[in-house]
């Protein structure tokens, strides 16, 4: 088994992080457990609707990991994941935090948008 990798907060860049969580499901990943005290890759088979394939939510994991966004550590057969934020806000204040709000407020807005279709495209039906 390989061992994991985890940067030391010193080599974590900026550039990393907006690279880690420039992919939508990337950042909803972070953004679920930055409100969770951890959890297990399998919670995350279905984001935002979409199921995620094992290999696929393997490598998204990967990508936060050595980003410096998240830990992991292995617990029987399980991935435990907890995000790094207080180590990150130490290191770029507020950064973080900005991301994950607009990222909030930007799936905040494709959901009313996909409200709004989906509205006007039963009315036309109906």
């Amino acid at each position: 088994m390989r061992p994991l990798v985890h940067p030391s907060i010193e080599d974590i860049t900026v550039e990393g992080i907006l690279h880690a969580l420039s992919d939508p499901v990337r950042a909803a990943i972070y953004a679920e457990l930055a409100i969770s005290s951890g959890a297990a890759c399998s919670n995350f088979l279905k984001i935002s609707d979409r199921d995620i394939p094992k290999s696929t939510l393997s490598q998204h994991f990967r990508a936060l990991r050595e980003a410096g966004l998240i830990r992991s550590e292995r617990q029987g057969v399980e991935m435990r994941n907890s995000t790094r934020c207080a180590e990150l806000d130490q290191r770029f204040p507020g950064l973080v935090a900005a991301i994950m709000t607009a990222h909030q407020m930007q799936a905040a807005s494709r959901m009313r948008a996909t409200k709004r279709k989906s509205s006007t495209a039963k009315a036309k039906v109906g």
